[in-house]
């Protein structure tokens, strides 16, 4: 049996103040869209040992209330999104980056979608910044392995 994948998800904060809507590209690359992060800057903001996030062209992505959507910039042109109500952490956008890709925080997908999606929207091959990697407790990941980031100057894979 063929995988399935969704054509959209919705999402959004825990008190439901910021709501958005993910409509999925014919050519959205489902095996490589998800990754963790493991860098003290995404386990500071969402408070978890790693992130995990899947990453869409920011036009795929419509926001359907955003009253207390603020973003926080840790390390400019890096914009967290977050609402200023719950303190939900959203998204993480790099500014700069031309094709303006966003990588939404899963565990913010709506709870339908995650039990009938989970396995496509969360499967991460893609881990960032293992040099921070915890022994023992985070190294366990299966898929590639990368010392920061995978792109640009100084992407360098540690597996």
């Amino acid at each position: 049996m063929a995988t399935q994948y969704p054509d959209s998800v919705t999402g959004g904060c825990l008190c439901g103040s910021v709501r958005y809507q993910v409509k999925f590209p014919a050519d959205h690359d489902w095996n490589n869209s998800c990754s963790t992060c493991q860098c003290s800057q995404c386990r500071k903001n969402s408070g978890s040992l790693l992130a995990r996030l899947h990453g869409v062209p920011a036009s795929a992505v419509t926001f359907l209330s955003e009253s207390t959507l603020k973003t926080f910039h840790a390390t400019p042109p890096c914009a967290r999104g977050f609402c200023n109500e719950c303190g939900s952490f959203l998204f993480w956008r790099n500014e700069e980056v031309p094709e303006k890709r966003i990588a939404l925080a899963v565990g913010t997908f709506d709870q339908e979608d995650l039990k009938r999606w989970g396995t496509v929207l969360t499967t991460a091959g893609t881990h960032l910044w293992c040099e921070d990697e915890i022994p023992e407790v985070t190294d366990h990941l299966k898929g590639e392995k990368w010392k920061l980031d995978c792109d640009g100057e100084g992407a360098e894979r540690m597996n």
